[in-house]
C-alpha cells in the first residue's frame, strides 16, 4: 500500500509557481490590491524567477487561509508515489498548495483539475490505500481541506462539528455525542472538552502555557479540538497526534 505522507495539521498540496501573469488580471485568485512581491521576491517577474518567493508556499497561503492549513492534505512534502503531470510539484518535488490550486486561477477553489472527491484522491492513491481505514476513507474524500465553515454549536469549534457529523452516526468505538461542551465516548472509554478557548482553562491552573504546547496540538482559533488531538488526513483517520505511552499527549497540555 502506497503511504500517505502524515504532516500533522498543517498544508495544503502544491505545484512549481510557473509563469503567472495572471495575478493582476481582474477576477484572478488574488485580491486586486494584492502586490506581486507580497510573495514574489523578484520585483520584475519572469518566468524564469516566478518559483522564488519570499517565504515558502505553505507560510504564504496560511497568511490567507489559516484554516484551510489547519487541518488539510499534507503539503511541503515529497511524495512516495509517482503523481500525473496534471499535479506539478515545486523545484524540490514537493507538493506544495499549488499542486492542486491554480494560484492564480479564477474559478472556485482555483482547481488545477476538474476531479473532485474520491475521483480526485484516486488520481494519485490507489484503491488499496483506502480499503484498510475504518470508514474507507470517506472522511478524507470529501475535500482535500476539513471544513472549517461548519455551523457552530455553542462555543464548539467549527472542526468538532465537522467530526461530529459523521461520528454522532457510528457504532462502537467510533461513537461519540456531544454534551454541553463535552466529546463523550459511548463505548465509555471517558470524554473530553472541545470548544473551549484553552486560554480560559490556564486562568484555572493546571495547564501549560500556550507557547509551550508541541507544534502537533492545534488550537483552531485558540480552541481545544478533536484535531487537537486526533489526525485527520492519515492513512489512519483519527489516529493520536503523538504517541501517548505514559501519558504524554496528555501532560503536553496537562501540568499536573
Amino acid at each position: 500500500m502506497k503511504k500517505l505522507v502524515v504532516l500533522s495539521f498543517i498544508s495544503v498540496l502544491i505545484v512549481p509557481l510557473a509563469y503567472h501573469i495572471a495575478a493582476s488580471r481582474p477576477g484572478g485568485g488574488h485580491p486586486p490590491d494584492m502586490a506581486c512581491d507580497d510573495c514574489h521576491l523578484a520585483k520584475q517577474i519572469t518566468r524564469d524567477n516566478a518559483s522564488m518567493l519570499v517565504a515558502d508556499q505553505e507560510q504564504l497561503c496560511r497568511g490567507c487561509h489559516a484554516n484551510a492549513v489547519v487541518a488539510s492534505h499534507p503539503s511541503g512534502v515529497r511524495p512516495l508515489m509517482s503523481i500525473p503531470e496534471e499535479f506539478p510539484l515545486d523545484w524540490k518535488g514537493d507538493m506544495t498548495c499549488s499542486t492542486c490550486h491554480s494560484i492564480h486561477g479564477s474559478k472556485p477553489g482555483l482547481p488545477r483539475v476538474r476531479l473532485a472527491g474520491k475521483r480526485l484522491c484516486l488520481a494519485c492513491h490507489e484503491k488499496d490505500f483506502f480499503v484498510k481505514m475504518k470508514d474507507g476513507g470517506v472522511s478524507i474524500m470529501v475535500s482535500g481541506h476539513l471544513d472549517a465553515r461548519a455551523p457552530l454549536v455553542g462555543e464548539i469549534d467549527a472542526f468538532s462539528i465537522h467530526c461530529m457529523s459523521c461520528h454522532e452516526e457510528r457504532g462502537g468505538d467510533l461513537a461519540v455525542s456531544l454534551s454541553g461542551n463535552l466529546i463523550r465516548h459511548n463505548s465509555g472509554k471517558g470524554n473530553h472538552p472541545v470548544g473551549v478557548p484553552y486560554q480560559r482553562g490556564l486562568t484555572f491552573g493546571g495547564y501549560r502555557p500556550v507557547n509551550l504546547l508541541p507544534a502537533e496540538v492545534a488550537l483552531p482559533n485558540g480552541k481545544v479540538s478533536c484535531i487537537s488531538c486526533h489526525q485527520s488526513y492519515s492513512d489512519r483517520h483519527g489516529k493520536l497526534v503523538m504517541d501517548n505511552t505514559g501519558s504524554r499527549l496528555c501532560y503536553s497540555c496537562h501540568d499536573l
